[in-house]
């Protein structure tokens, strides 16, 4: 990954996307997890990495500024801003169709080796 890197997604919020439906509120607007679950999709989408690895986020923070109701088109928009090692940090910004942010930040992402990472993993 090189620094100034970016990556876009364009999503729509969907009924399994509100607060109501993710149970953090009442309320049928885009809920704070399903932003970030979407901002986490394009920063991983954003590491192509040689079989056998993954990436894996490992820090998330967020501002959600303005509420977006079912049927929304947001765009995702990350750039990578650091790379130490086997950690990448992106800074995200996500955007309404009428150009209001509705969410920015930064995410922090490890590549791992898939394997290694799963013989890891403890059993239930």
């Amino acid at each position: 990954m090189d620094i100034g890197a970016r990556a876009e997604m364009i999503f729509e919020v969907g009924h399994e996307d509100t607060a109501q439906w993710v149970g953090s509120g009442d309320v049928l607007v885009l809920a704070t997890p399903r932003l970030i679950a979407m901002a986490e999709a394009v920063t991983f989408r954003a590491m192509p990495l040689p079989e056998g690895q993954t990436s894996l986020g490992v820090r998330v923070a967020m501002e959600h500024l303005a509420a977006s109701p079912v049927g929304m088109s947001l765009t995702v928009r990350t750039e990578v801003t650091a790379v130490e090692e086997w950690r990448v940090t992106f800074t995200v910004n996500v955007i309404d169709r009428h150009g209001t942010t509705v969410g920015h930040g930064t995410i922090e992402r490890v590549v791992v080796d898939r394997a290694m990472f799963l013989e890891r993993v403890p059993r239930p």
